[in-house]
């Protein structure tokens, strides 16, 4: 869990900035324009830095990378749209590929994968300030933008400057800019202070920020949204997106004299040459991709291609390997978020009644196969921070009547309920067609309870869109989590009844307002935890989510010239074979030899041992 995504949590599974492509075209170039540069050298004030300052570091946590590992090679993968955009803020920014874009721009801190420990990142030293709402930070002077530039104090002062900028059109930044950090501090080019508006426990979560260079976007105004739509940032990570073409593909290249290659947490990790996304738009032509070679990994988490269509000789004879490796984090909240702007849903008792009509329990049982585990709330997983007395609402059609007449609705000739010719049926979209037979099962089984549900199919890029413009009826989605609960920008009244925020239920509570002010002003940590029960049991009382599924584990198939640790991967890896994310990421890499052999096996009919492998290391008790 990096802390990109534990500052920054608005993004659809899962949250920086990216570089100008050639003519509206394909190609993606680096934008060397220099002449933007906003900060000079008259404008510089360097403060004094407080005496006696306690600094640390931490290069002696366990390292979580192979020295079998071996660079080169292209790594095939897919995703099911093409962005809509490559900015990360703004506009349709916050879409699934966002992530690809984000892990590959470095904070100044991260935490190690298996301690949880502060592990260095764009910073080599930090210090807590006595006043508690204060990190310093030394930089490391290697680290270089993409464009060759150096990263330096004044990119961090941008930052503030660009969150805060109107013309970025991204409330929540702007929000979270404002009011939660409250200034840079410049004690030279390559040591910072980051001042938070208020103290918090776990300061570091909130300030190991990301750089934003000045010199690349200068001055913003109204053009901003259209300008940099798809131009591509200059970053700090492994790799720099390299070309595209819009509907077809994206391409990253690793970075060659990538400036932290060879510090400790990064060593022998981010191993490919080339990352390349191809846009495949149905899950099932994927499989088939995967089946003749032109993916090199899929994932198996689906009861049907795990059990049974994996079942085939490509895996048989040992050309494909199989992998279930079991994690330990926080659960996103995957579920059916109601739109409570919609009529039927501003009464909370057909909120209630709704979730009571939604079999689960017989889609993890009979679609699932048991390989699933019901997701008890929208906030699990995060130890003393979770309220585990919260359970979900199961299928129990006598408490559907009970909710249902009490509302003074009854049911009509076609056994739906009705009020004042007004039906209980809500349209749920969704994106995969692969959970098409999981809302099969919940149509089939709502329908016995008085619920028609009418299912609507839109490829994830429209599907996001329409949450985010609070048109749906029900969202069938997920969220990325951070280490600890955030629930300002998802539950609050300040994002509801407006597009363009995480509030996709548009939940209106003056009490849960209440609250969520009280846990984001907080000075202690015990205080804080006390109220995310309270808040959790509040969300959970305006019925306007219903959790529905948590996948403690991945499970994969992979072509056996992808090779991983022997570890296989770390406490918080929710995907073996990302091969961004510089927290757990780039951690497999490609043996060429291996791949010419599995060819040259194939061909002949030469057969290898089969590989299934069963990881439960970190499989919670």
């Amino acid at each position: 869990m990096n802390l990109r995504c534990i500052n920054f949590s608005i993004v659809l599974f899962m949250i920086f900035f990216m570089v100008g492509c050639q003519n509206d075209s394909e190609k993606a170039t680096q934008n060397r324009d220099t002449k933007k540069i906003v900060v000079s050298a008259k404008e510089k004030i360097y403060a004094k830095l407080p005496e006696n300052m306690k600094w640390v570091t931490n290069i002696s946590d366990p390292l979580f990378s192979s020295e079998r590992a071996q660079k080169g090679g292209i790594f095939h993968s897919a995703i099911t749209s093409f962005p809509m955009t490559f900015r990360v803020v703004g506009p349709d920014s916050n879409g699934s590929f966002r992530s690809a874009i984000l892990d590959n721009q470095l904070s100044l801190i991260n935490i190690h994968p298996n301690t949880d420990n502060i592990i260095p990142e764009l910073a080599t030293h930090w210090a807590f300030g006595d006043d508690k709402k204060t990190m310093y930070f030394k930089l490391d002077k290697d680290a270089l933008w993409s464009d060759g530039k150096s990263v330096t104090a004044w990119d961090y002062v941008y930052t503030l400057k660009f969150m805060r900028s109107e013309y970025i059109i991204a409330p929540w930044y702007n929000d979270y800019y404002t009011k939660e950090i409250e200034k840079i501090i410049v004690y030279d080019d390559y040591t910072i202070g980051v001042k938070s508006a208020k103290a918090v426990p776990d300061l570091h979560l909130k300030l190991g920020i990301s750089p934003i260079p000045e010199h690349y976007f200068g001055t913003l105004d109204e053009s901003f949204v259209e300008k940099y739509n798809w131009k591509i940032t200059p970053n700090t990570g492994a790799y720099a997106l390299s070309d595209f073409k819009k509907g077809k593909f994206i391409k990253f290249k690793r970075k060659n004299n990538w400036w932290a290659r060879d510090k400790k947490y990064f060593k022998n990790r981010f191993n490919v040459d080339y990352v390349i996304f191809d846009v495949i738009r149905d899950f099932n032509l994927q499989w088939e991709y995967f089946k003749k070679g032109k993916l090199d990994a899929f994932g198996l988490t689906m009861p049907k291609y795990w059990h049974g269509k994996s079942d085939i000789d490509l895996f048989k004879n040992g050309y494909i390997n199989k992998i279930w490796f079991f994690n330990d984090q926080e659960r996103s909240a995957q579920g059916m978020w109601l739109n409570q702007d919609k009529a039927i849903f501003k009464d909370k008792n057909l909120c209630y009644a709704f979730a009571h009509a939604m079999n689960i329990e017989k889609v993890i049982n009979n679609v699932l196969r048991k390989d699933y585990f019901r997701l008890p709330q929208a906030f699990a997983g995060y130890g003393k921070y979770t309220n585990n007395q919260i359970k979900p609402r199961k299928y129990d059609i006598a408490k559907v009547n009970e909710l249902m007449s009490d509302a003074g609705w009854s049911r009509g000739d076609d056994g739906i309920w009705q009020n004042h010719g007004i039906r209980f049926s809500v349209k749920v979209t969704y994106s995969y067609e692969e959970h098409t037979p999981r809302l099969v099962v919940l149509k089939e089984d709502a329908l016995k309870a008085g619920v028609e549900l009418l299912l609507e199919r839109l490829d994830s890029t429209a599907m996001f869109k329409k949450f985010l413009e609070k048109k749906h009826d029900v969202a069938w989605m997920g969220w990325s989590t951070n280490m600890r609960p955030s629930y300002w920008q998802g539950w609050h009244s300040d994002n509801a009844h407006k597009t363009q925020t995480n509030n996709i239920t548009n939940t209106d509570v003056p009490g849960l307002d209440d609250l969520i002010d009280k846990y984001r002003a907080s000075l202690r940590e015990e205080e804080r935890r006390q109220l995310s029960l309270k808040i959790q049991t509040a969300i959970h009382e305006t019925g306007a989510f219903v959790p529905t599924f948590m996948v403690p584990y991945v499970r994969l198939g992979y072509w056996r010239w992808l090779e991983l640790p022997g570890f296989h991967g770390t406490r918080r890896s929710d995907s073996l074979f990302d091969p961004f994310s510089s927290t757990t990421g780039g951690l497999f890499w490609i043996n060429d030899k291996k791949k010419d052999e599995t060819l040259n096996a194939m061909k002949q009919n030469i057969k290898f041992k089969p590989v299934v492998i069963n990881d439960d290391t970190f499989k919670t008790k």
